[in-house]
């Protein structure tokens, strides 16, 4: 197990961890509180088995949920946000982050307003992090669709300030293509004020493009506060492993958290070659005996 000291010291996030303020990650004096998306098992929430399911991730010893899919017909898999805020502090979980789509009004199908319940739930959950996990494809074309959505992203991010909220982007791949010079990724970093929005880098999606993810670090540093991590098939680049298990450097890429501006460090898992939860008891032993240690 991880003391906190060596954590903040071997890792490198003294400064990030005194710039957020109270939260599990200072609060948890044994282990670094790591993360689950819960895509990653979205084949078995399907089957509404959720109070099981959270079960069974506490028992893996993760301590943070981040949140997909909500809606005000879906709800969080059918439960109000109080409620499932509620099942996951039963478990010892909590969840600082949640992705949110936010399509309808990127593309002007709907307007900001229609962004408000997103918001209250957030703030119900008690999350820190609204995130888009993404673009439509209609506005992924041409560098004018990531200038149109950098402008709609700029509205949010100002909406989520108004609530106590802080906006944030997650990328996959497309946000790296070369359009004459510049990309996506580039834009949002670039036009999108930096108090206005932070980025949920997935390591994975990145090394997919062919950037490297240490290039970002410096180029942008402190821009990148969560981390989803999963590693890539040494075979089968479109395929996922476990963490350690693959092809990606994880023990180096941790050395710059600091760089990063690293807070939250979430497993996501897209694709399962094992049982999901021995899959990701493996790659959160790998994440706190050697990365963290």
């Amino acid at each position: 197990m991880i003391r906190r000291r060596t954590f903040l010291k071997q890792a490198g996030l003294v400064v990030a961890a005194t710039a957020v303020g109270p939260s599990i990650l200072l609060a948890n004096e044994q282990d670094k509180a790591l993360g689950l998306q819960l895509y990653s098992l979205r084949d078995l929430l399907k089957k509404k088995d959720l109070e099981n399911i959270i079960s069974k991730i506490s028992q893996v010893g993760i301590k943070e949920i981040e949140t997909y899919g909500y809606s005000r017909k879906a709800l969080f898999w059918g439960h109000e946000a109080r409620d499932f805020k509620q099942m996951l502090s039963d478990y010892g979980l909590n969840s600082p982050s949640g992705h949110y789509s936010g399509g309808d009004y990127l593309t002007g199908e709907k307007n900001i307003s229609d962004f408000k319940y997103i918001l209250d739930a957030a703030n119900t959950m008690n999350q820190k992090y609204v995130i888009i996990p993404g673009i439509p494809g209609s506005l992924q074309q041409s560098l004018d669709g990531f200038k149109q959505t950098a402008k709609k992203l700029t509205e949010i991010g100002e909406m989520c300030r108004k609530q106590g909220l802080k906006l944030a982007y997650h990328n996959h791949a497309f946000e790296f293509k070369d359009f004459q010079g510049r990309n996506g990724m580039e834009i949002f970093l670039t036009e999108i004020d930096k108090d206005l929005i932070d980025f949920e880098l997935d390591i994975y999606w990145v090394v997919r493009a062919g950037i490297d993810p240490v290039k970002l670090f410096k180029k942008h540093p402190g821009r990148f506060k969560l981390w989803h991590i999963k590693d890539m098939m040494k075979l089968d680049e479109s395929l996922n492993t476990e963490i350690g298990n693959g092809s990606i450097n994880y023990k180096e890429l941790i050395t710059y958290a600091q760089t990063s501006g690293l807070e939250h460090l979430i497993i996501e898992q897209e694709n399962f070659e094992i049982d999901p939860f021995e899959s990701l008891s493996k790659s959160y032993d790998y994440i706190q005996n050697i990365l963290l240690k």
